[in-house]
């Protein structure tokens, strides 16, 4: 029987021209090989899967062959070529730097560096998982690495390039390794297929691609996992059950009743989807992955971003045309706010079903939405829209009955209004407003009924009219009983109508009088400007209830003295002891302690 060997090793790239979804990487390695610009030291660094170690020892490989082609390639033929394949080459050493971490690791490693190739001319040094290494063989390792013999040669290879000092960094040439396109991915597939006489389907290679997230290496590993399971007949079907992934067609047939507002449909097929055993976050975040596929295909520009099969893109774009971008948005947003809210929330199914719903509603939502405007307006629209509150009713005629007295402007008297003796105040509901009609023209230009000048403006305007002091000629003399008399009067007051910060004010120190001038002692800003906004009306209370229209009142800030207060037990006692000295006397007597 013989022995099998996965994919991934059988396959493994022997070549630069056999290395997948990496050109950029390969290209520059085959012309610093040939212009012999080759670095001291390199560093390969990637997400898993993508080539690292692989590009590492081919470049090893091709540097020290002795017969290169054309293209630079390694011949294979060789006596390096066939050392290094056999395992054989003393030029050529791997070190695994997740289990030799240690500063003597990297010791040893220095040491062998020192002596020089017996056959070949370079000797090449792959440190893969080079982020393991501690600190300390870091840092033991930096003089050689910046300065090695003209024979020696790194390559350091890494998934994590953030956790490698900046020293080791600069010293290196680095290559950034990208993810394998899917493209590229189901294509290298095919052609293993091909040679091992596996029957395969597009869609299921491509499902493969995608689910191995840019890594070649995984995607092998669930190519040979799948043909095991299906007898070498590899199906889109034993694909989506063997990664437990979910049809393309459910996400169709959700989209078509979500657009044909089917709410009871849509929640029985998502009820079947958690049947199969499915998690709900995964659902909605493929059906958010599914709105996204459908956007992209609306454009012909973007359907090239469209990462799924031929098949499955020409079903993409036909869905496409028949759902609107409207549509798509909103539901996105909503696939959006679902995921966003899963992970919080305890009835996790009801948060999906809830954003189902909403989405079967888009439909009729973005039909109200779209609705036309009526460009003309009925007597009952006129009537709803003129309908203000007056102190006498205003008509409104039909067009047809239009007398021909109300055909001009109807003049309306100006009143004159005269200035309260108290300040202004805002305007309330029960306030009679004067109105001025302006006239209100029909379609056909002529004049229908005078138009009313809407409340809100009117309100907005008496509102923003500051209060004003009254004026008097009286300067009779007052005592200070008076004004304390009228000052606590007013403080009540304020208080009574739920102005504590007044009350406070006022009563918290005793104002200062001279001759018509009153001081007002304040302990901070904020006392100043509830005063500033009081001042009005308390000098106009106070000007009229002593009739003296010279008063004035300033403020002054004074010094807060904090008082010490008691806080532990022993300064409480401390000063009953003060107030009382037979308190201590009964202590010592009775021995008694102060807890």
């Amino acid at each position: 029987m013989e022995n099998f060997i996965v994919s991934a090793r059988k396959y493994r790239p022997a070549t630069f021209e056999t290395v997948v979804g990496q050109h950029h990487i390969t290209g520059t390695l085959k012309n610093a090989i040939k212009n012999n610009q080759l670095a001291q030291a390199f560093l390969f660094c990637g997400p898993r899967g993508v080539g690292k170690t692989t590009c590492a020892r081919i470049l090893a490989k091709t540097i020290n062959c002795t017969n290169l082609t054309p293209e630079q390639e390694a011949c294979g033929t060789c006596e390096s070529c066939i050392s290094f394949q056999t395992g054989h080459s003393f030029n050529f050493h791997e070190l695994d730097a997740a289990s030799n971490n240690s500063v003597d690791d990297i010791r040893s490693l220095i040491d062998q560096v020192r002596i020089p190739p017996q056959a070949g001319k370079y000797k090449i040094y792959i440190i893969d998982e080079v982020h393991m290494l501690s600190a300390n063989a870091f840092n033991a390792f930096l003089k050689t690495l910046e300065e090695p013999p003209s024979y020696a040669i790194f390559i350091l290879a890494t998934t994590e390039k953030h956790k490698i000092l900046p020293t080791i960094l600069s010293r290196c040439q680095i290559f950034d390794f990208n993810r394998i396109q899917v493209e590229d991915i189901a294509s290298h597939l095919n052609k293993i297929a091909q040679r091992e006489n596996i029957a395969v389907e597009a869609d299921g290679l491509h499902i493969i691609a995608q689910k191995a997230d840019g890594g070649l290496r995984d995607a092998l590993s669930m190519f040979d996992q799948i043909v095991s399971y299906t007898n070498k007949n590899l199906t889109y079907k034993s694909v989506i059950d063997n990664l437990n992934i979910l049809d393309y067609d459910y996400y169709f047939k959700l989209t078509e009743y979500l657009t044909s507002a089917n709410v009871s449909q849509s929640l029985v097929l998502f009820d079947e989807i958690l049947n199969n055993g499915f998690d709900g976050n995964n659902f909605i975040n493929g059906l958010a992955s599914h709105l996204r596929n459908l956007l992209v295909g609306k454009d012909p520009q973007t359907v090239k971003l469209l990462e799924v099969s031929e098949n499955i893109k020409q079903k993409y774009i036909s869905q496409s045309q028949q759902t609107s971008v409207s549509f798509i948005l909103t539901a996105l947003n909503l696939a959006n706010q679902c995921d966003l809210s899963y992970k919080n929330s305890k009835n996790q199914r009801l948060q999906v079903e809830l954003a189902l719903i909403k989405m079967c509603h888009i439909p009729s939502v973005l039909q109200l939405a779209q609705l036309p405007a009526s460009n003309s307006l009925t007597d009952d629209q006129i009537k709803k829209k003129t309908d203000v509150k007056t102190e006498l009713p205003v008509a409104v005629p039909s067009a047809g009955s239009v007398p021909k007295a109300l055909e001009k402007p109807v003049p309306v008297p100006q009143v004159p209004i005269s200035t309260p003796a108290q300040p202004a105040r805002p305007v309330t509901q029960t306030d009679k407003i004067v109105l001025k009609p302006q006239p209100l023209v029909n379609k056909t230009g002529g004049t229908l009924i005078p138009s009313l000048t809407s409340l809100e403006s009117l309100a907005s305007e008496a509102e923003n009219k500051e209060p004003k002091y009254i004026d008097g000629h009286e300067k009779d003399p007052f005592t200070f009983e008076q004004l304390m008399s009228l000052w606590n009067s007013y403080a009540h007051k304020a208080k009574d109508e739920g102005k504590i910060n007044i009350f406070t004010l006022l009563t918290s120190n005793e104002p200062i009088l001279e001759h018509h001038e009153i001081t007002v002692l304040i302990e901070n800003k904020i006392q100043e400007g509830l005063l500033h906004e009081e001042m009005v009306y308390f000098l106009n209370f106070l000007r009229s209830q002593l009739k003296n229209f010279s008063i004035q009142i300033k403020t002054k800030k004074i010094e807060v003295q904090l008082k010490n207060r008691l806080y532990t037990s022993i300064e409480k006692y401390q000063y009953l002891a003060q107030k009382n000295p037979q308190l201590e006397e009964m202590r010592k007597r009775f021995n008694l302690d102060i807890i």
